[in-house]
């Protein structure tokens, strides 16, 4: 384990516990613990801070970015959900990419409906999980047309009942095509990064507990900006498999600093299986190149022989 600590431990973490009194007609006073997490502005300000940039995939090709700006506005606030339909378990650069595509084809729900499943699996290939979502962007554009005019409803109710859509697509939805704040998009990065950085009170299993869990202490003027820092965030430096602690501002208050967060990190494909099947296999994040190759790292581990040898000297 490497720490950037002496003693390789790292130090206490304490939970902050601000504590409030709701009044009630002035008769009375109730004591209510309010919990937020210690250390989070100044961990949020690091955050924003790394981010300062703007140079992740998701500043470029999230959902926020693939629809046509010329478009009407109902056009524009239906290829916004497409994009986020599309963006479930795939890289934003292949999102923008089958978004590029859809509009190029005419990305309206009169379209889509239009359109013939083959065709339109050939246009969002290879985003994740295609087939489901060419049943899901079908019936969904059929139902948008039928009961919603070709728009998008303008409510959390309405868009959920929606297929393939789920609650952070809505509140994605809701503020990136209504302009309005419903609650926290929770994706698998804002969940990640939530329980490393123990900004939850209890840990959580899955984003939408952990949306909830936000939502709870996290103040309502930050609902819309944590997507966005959380999720470039992790694409370039809290990564999902061997975060890059070393040069994250906030390893020194992090509780799951350090755990694992080496210098290289080799390409984790296998040198039997680089043929076409692979061309477009979709990871979750992008993967950092090696310049240590199969023989450097054989060479480097001396043989049981080599071991037996060194001990009888």
């Amino acid at each position: 384990i490497c720490s950037a600590y002496p003693s390789g431990n790292l130090p206490r973490r304490r939970r902050q516990v601000k504590v409030e009194y709701d009044r009630d007609d002035g008769i009375s006073q109730v004591k209510v613990e309010h919990w937020e997490p210690l250390d989070w502005m100044k961990q949020l300000g690091f955050i924003r801070e790394m981010r300062s940039g703007r140079d992740a995939p998701v500043d470029n090709m999230g959902a926020e970015k693939c629809y046509d700006a010329e478009a009407p506005p109902q056009v524009r606030r239906f290829q916004v959900l497409v994009s986020l339909m599309l963006s479930s378990q795939t890289k934003d650069q292949v999102t923008g990419a089958a978004m590029q595509r859809l509009r190029a084809h005419g990305c309206t729900a009169e379209n889509i409906v239009a359109t013939d499943d083959k065709k339109l699996g050939e246009l969002i290939y290879p985003v994740g999980f295609w087939r489901n979502k060419v049943k899901f962007l079908k019936q969904t554009s059929a139902m948008l047309m039928t009961e919603f005019g070709g728009d998008i409803p303008n409510s959390v109710e309405g868009l959920v009942r929606l297929p393939g859509v789920g609650p952070k697509m809505a509140h994605l939805a809701m503020d990136i095509a209504w302009n309005q704040v419903s609650g926290i998009g929770v994706d698998t990065h804002v969940h990640r990064i939530s329980n490393r950085l123990g900004w939850l009170k209890k840990p959580t299993k899955n984003p939408e507990d952990t949306r909830k869990a936000l939502e709870d202490w996290l103040p309502r003027e930050l609902w819309s900006e944590i997507n966005w820092l959380l999720v470039g965030f992790g694409q370039q430096v809290c990564l999902p498999v061997n975060p890059l602690c070393s040069i994250c501002l906030n390893q020194y208050s992090c509780p799951s600093a350090h755990k694992c967060s080496p210098v290289k990190r080799p390409k984790p494909e296998s040198p039997r299986s680089p043929g076409p099947t692979n061309k477009y296999k979709v990871k979750t994040e992008p993967e950092q190149e090696s310049n240590t190759t199969e023989a450097d790292q054989e060479s480097s581990v001396p043989s049981i022989r080599q071991r037996r040898q060194v001990k009888k000297h």
